[in-house]
């Protein structure tokens, strides 16, 4: 085990609209308020003499690209202009990244401008999730970081990993330059909108005998304001007197650690170790979705550089059976895996893992080890799950409906159910429109009293597709066998008859439901 010196994180806020009309480049972050408050030591600070350099001061000397100054880059410079405090703010937030990212540029021998372009896309949020499906500081779409090497599953979302994510951003980056026969502006408008779009917008200017420089090209309105705001930006930073705006000092110095933990961790143990709290974990390793490190790796931790030598000594004292809490499990009659890891909000391959399992195949009677959270899932507050309620139970109108996914259904079509837009619908719900809506997934729909009282006895009318059923329980039965036989959720069962989820159904029993026929065709 080793720590490795780097630089990062974190905070958040939405970005600015386009100068001349609004653009969305990318959605506001899921979870601002709370990364907000946490303490992140980035006060404006006003350096001594004996401070470090300042990392806008090595930006601003090593600024490489050709300055552009037209109508579309004043109107953005004027934007930003005008709101110094997002300027303050977005900087600030920046200071345990920019080190990080501005040494990999030297490193690489790319233009340090580059290292303004996550206020662009994120404003330097990491939990930041686009309506299209692109996360973390770079924005990434999960088809291009699947492409450059960034792992994506339940546990993990390398996206927003600050490390994984900057070298994969640069890969791409480096490549859109060769792709774009050394255009630098031609590539930063490929990173926005596919080498694709921006190969064919000069292959037609080319066939006209039209210059095919970024400002000549024919775009969308989003890439066509995208790099002028790069652009905007670097001529803050190059002259900030000129503009009459003041930015924030920023020590260019190493602002986090990675630790080499060899296993998968529990990250509230993590942060007792390291004697930070929970929050500050999240917030350093923003790529981890749940309450713990994934079970396959990376098997890294990200902390802050003040308390990375404490916390190996500590975790060098914690065996590695004892990094996550185990739970031994009886296996009942009718019980399946996937029943089981959704109960320990854990996963098929890491049951199968912690019990040498070669497939599926359980038996009643059998005990299982399941890997589980040592606190309530409620104190992981930057998880994936703890994010995700929060966007939904955060008010919007005057009535929030649950609605349970049910086959056929579309983002589009819920919507039109209850009047309100795709866009709005998945916003709600931490999700953009084009991600896939699995059957049974539960919904909030926020909706004015009238359309909410509509909705609500649409589904109580005698000739709605609604309709009460009294179930008995027959052996082998478990709740999650009758919600999926009958196309409803085990949140919903529970709620109907006021039971406890880990309560064993007894034979006999009987369960009131309320199912839509027009669901339970096979």
């Amino acid at each position: 085990m080793g720590v490795t010196f780097f630089v990062a994180l974190a905070g958040c806020s939405s970005l600015p609209p386009a100068a001349e009309e609004p653009i969305a480049v990318a959605a506001p972050p899921l979870e601002s308020l709370l990364l907000e408050e946490l303490s992140l030591d980035s006060e404006r600070r006003v350096p001594d003499a004996l401070a470090p350099p300042d990392v806008i001061e090595r930006l601003r000397a090593g600024f490489s690209l050709p300055p552009e100054d037209n109508r579309r880059v004043a109107a953005e410079r004027d934007w930003f202009v005008k709101h110094p405090d997002y300027l303050e703010r977005v900087f600030t937030r920046a200071q345990r990244y920019l080190p990080h990212i501005t040494a990999e540029l030297d490193r690489r021998g790319l233009p340090l401008e580059l290292a303004l372009l996550p206020i662009v896309e994120s404003a330097y949020d990491p939990f930041a999730y686009s309506h299209g499906r692109a996360a973390g500081l770079w924005q990434m779409i999960p088809g291009t970081a699947t492409r450059f090497g960034v792992k994506q599953n339940w546990w993990y979302d390398g996206r927003r990993d600050i490390v994984d994510s900057t070298r994969a951003a640069l890969d791409y980056l480096e490549y859109l330059h060769d792709f774009n026969e050394g255009d630098w502006l031609n590539a930063i408008a490929s990173y926005n909108s596919g080498e694709g779009n921006v190969r064919k917008a000069v292959n037609r200017n080319r066939a006209a005998s039209k210059p095919d420089d970024f400002f000549s090209l024919s775009l969308s309105k989003e890439t066509s304001a995208y790099v002028p705001r790069l652009l905007a930006l670097v001529d803050i930073v190059r002259e900030p007197e000129r503009y009459n705006v003041s930015l924030p000092y920023i020590a260019d110095t190493p602002q986090f650690a990675i630790a080499d933990i060899g296993s998968q961790l529990d990250l509230a143990l993590a942060a007792e170790l390291a004697g930070i709290d929970v929050d500050t974990v999240y917030a350093f390793n923003p790529g981890y979705n749940r309450w713990s490190t994934d079970p396959q790796g990376p098997h890294s931790l990200v902390l802050p550089v003040h308390v990375a030598d404490d916390f190996m000594t500590a975790l060098e004292q914690v065996p590695v059976k004892d990094r996550v809490r185990w739970q031994r499990h009886k296996v009942r009659n009718g019980e399946t895996i996937s029943e089981i890891a959704l109960d320990y909000h854990t996963t098929i391959p890491a049951i199968r893992s912690a019990n040498n399992l070669r497939g599926n195949t359980i038996r009643a009677g059998d005990y299982l080890l399941i890997p589980m959270a040592s606190k309530p899932l409620d104190a992981y507050s930057l998880s994936a799950d703890a994010r995700l309620a929060k966007t939904q139970n955060r008010e919007r109108a005057d009535n929030k409906i649950d609605h349970v996914v049910a086959n056929g259904e579309s983002f589009w079509s819920i919507g039109q159910h209850y009047g309100v837009t795709t866009r709005e619908l998945s916003a709600w719900n931490g999700m953009a429109p084009g991600d896939t809506l699995p059957v049974g997934r539960t919904l909030v729909v926020w909706t004015d009293a009238n359309v909410a009282s509509t909705a609500s006895a649409a589904a109580t009318a005698p000739n709605n597709t609604t309709r009460k059923l009294n179930y008995t329980v027959r052996n082998g039965d478990s709740l999650y066998l009758i919600a999926s036989r009958f196309r409803v959720t085990i949140a919903e069962l529970t709620r109907w008859n006021n039971i406890d989820k880990n309560k064993i159904l007894r034979p006999g029993q009987t369960l009131t439901m309320y199912v839509d026929v027009t669901r339970q065709s096979s």
